[in-house]
């Protein structure tokens, strides 16, 4: 038994370490210079990183997401599997994918190495439901992806993907360890996303675009807006009360009146 938890916290262990390096945040932090973390809604994931950067980086922060994933579930098979506490009702193989699947989302999504903030775990989690049991990929790939294409809401498939994982862990195996961890599991994704639950709710949370948004910039403090420079020395351009600029014919104005009468009295 003691050799089992020895195991089972070494899987946990490498699981949660692989979950740490994320994509977004490599790709964008140490390739580009500009923490995505920084940018749109602040999360070090996917969706986020797309919007503001796009471009073929993307498929850097895909790979790393997944890859991640599959080397922490084949980690864990390869120390728990054989070792599991006899008596399980089901597949050693779904109890070991479980768990290191698990501490993998942990290490996404709260990273030790860039201070415990990390992405919300759909792209990795999408993986380890593929490794898990292909009726459990099915149900929750699927229903996002329709939610995602019919809505253009990338937030609500991945609440669909966190709120189904239980339901179909326990429909497929009926093992109630799996469904706690399955509960687990969709618990943290559904955390992860109460701040664009929210913002659905109120009819401001941001569709998907194959267009990555373009932020504005202001002029810092102190620049000047472009545009033609006055010249140095010239006269100062009167404004009228409304804003708009006087029209200056360069040549002074003449009195009206009497005084005019004297001035034209006055040249020779």
């Amino acid at each position: 038994m003691g050799e089992f938890w020895i195991r089972a916290v070494a899987a946990a262990a490498i699981a949660y370490f692989c979950g740490c390096f994320n994509g977004a945040v490599i790709v964008s932090k140490y390739i580009l210079r500009d923490d995505v973390r920084t940018h749109g809604s602040g999360n070090a994931g996917l969706t986020n990183f797309y919007r503001t950067f796009g471009g073929p980086l993307t498929f850097g922060v895909i790979l790393t997401d997944v890859l991640k994933a599959i080397v922490a579930l084949v980690v864990g098979g390869w120390l728990l599997v054989g070792h599991l506490p006899a008596g399980l009702p089901g597949p050693q193989e779904a109890y070991s994918d479980y768990w290191a699947g698990l501490f993998c989302l942990l290490g996404h999504m709260f990273p030790c190495m860039f201070h415990f903030k990390g992405g919300k775990g759909i792209l990795s989690g999408g993986t380890i439901a593929i490794m898990i049991d292909w009726r459990v990929a099915l149900v929750v790939w699927g229903g996002f992806l329709i939610l995602a294409i019919l809505t253009r809401y990338v937030s609500l498939g991945s609440c669909w993907a966190g709120l189904s994982f239980p339901f179909v862990t326990a429909f497929v195996y009926r093992d109630v360890l799996l469904v706690v961890m399955a509960v687990v599991i969709g618990g943290l994704i559904l955390w992860k996303h109460r701040g664009n639950i929210q913002r659905m709710v109120h009819g401001t949370e941001s569709k998907f675009t194959l267009h990555k948004k373009r932020e504005s910039v202001a002029p810092a403090q102190g620049e000047r807006a472009e545009g033609p420079e006055p010249e140095a020395g010239g006269p100062a351009q009167a404004v009228e009360a409304d804003g708009t600029p006087e029209e200056s014919t360069g040549h002074p104005e003449e009195p009206d009146g009497p005084e005019a009468e004297e001035h034209k009295e006055e040249r020779p």
